[in-house]
């Protein structure tokens, strides 16, 4: 099932990499490593796919400000922030709220506020190595970890997971876990990208990589988290998720595909798309009308 949104608009989101001098200066260092010292070049490619950018230093003043309270919880070898209302109503249900890849908690503001319009509770998840969380690298499988974690944790403390929401890379870390028994009444994933191999080869593309050289990074990461990269797509998580499920994702989103957002649909059963127009890849979390979709899913997948 489809359905359209239209702002009017036409202001989709840039590349997630930009053509800046330091991405120059940096696919200039990669390039001359892989040359020089192919193992090197590896290493160093790991390393950069997995360092959220922008640095999270940058985000660390965008979080959901006063009114907000801020939990550590470690994870890993890192932590985590939780961000809950300072002043909230005891025993109602909980909307967990995941922002994306190089995002922070402060993206998902505007869909928390209209959530505790409805008489939710939300809860602002900041990941790893993002915002004011310890860490310096994550990846997909850690994002989908640290949401099944936090679930599980709020659950086992007596709340009702009413939804999980989330956006981008968070979006698909969240498919995964639904997959693996994740234990919310409902989902909703906002322009989620369909495959981490795809992004590898836009990385790979970015930085001058070799065929050679993003195949080894490659096999790094799966070795390292212990699970083969097509087992994190919608066509092998799809069958698995029986939550009802809303995909919203823009025509115009410049990051990841819309035709991504068709692919979870497609693999969903039963999952609803809305399909907006004119906002791109980050306005879909402020826009008016998609958070009244948002919400009126929430109160009744």
């Amino acid at each position: 099932m489809e359905s359209t949104i239209s702002t009017g608009a036409s202001a989709a989101a840039s590349n997630y990499y930009g053509a800046s001098l330091a991405m120059r200066a940096l696919r200039f260092a990669l390039g001359t490593a892989q040359r020089a010292w192919p193992a090197l070049g590896v290493r160093a490619a790991y390393r950069l796919f997995g360092t959220p950018l922008p640095l999270k230093w940058i985000n660390r003043r965008h979080g959901p400000g006063a009114g907000w309270r801020r939990e550590a919880w470690p994870f890993e070898d890192a932590s985590m922030g939780l961000y809950t209302p300072a002043v909230m109503a005891a025993d109602t249900p909980k909307v967990l709220l995941v922002h994306g890849w190089g995002g922070h908690a402060g993206q998902m503001l505007a869909l928390a506020q209209a959530v505790a319009a409805e008489g939710f509770t939300p809860v602002l998840l900041e990941m790893p190595a993002h915002g004011r969380s310890a860490g310096t690298v994550s990846n997909l499988p850690q994002f989908a970890r640290a949401v099944d974690y936090v679930a599980a944790r709020l659950v086992q403390q007596g709340a009702i997971l009413q939804a999980v929401v989330a956006h981008s890379l968070g979006a698909n870390a969240l498919a995964y876990a639904a997959g693996r028994g994740l234990p919310a009444q409902s989902l909703v994933l906002l322009a989620p990208p369909a495959s981490p191999h795809a992004f590898t080869r836009y990385f790979a593309h970015v930085f001058g990589l070799s065929e050679r050289t993003r195949a080894a990074m490659q096999r790094r990461i799966e070795a390292r988290e212990g699970i083969l990269m097509p087992l994190l797509e919608p066509a092998a998580v799809g069958p698995r998720i029986g939550q009802p499920t809303l995909v919203v994702h823009d025509r115009d989103d410049r990051v990841n595909r819309f035709a991504d957002g068709v692919a979870y649909r497609d693999a969903i059963a039963g999952a609803r798309l809305i399909a907006t127009e004119g906002l791109g890849h980050r306005r879909i979390l402020k826009e008016p009308s998609v958070l009244q979709e948002v919400v009126a899913f929430i109160v009744r997948p």
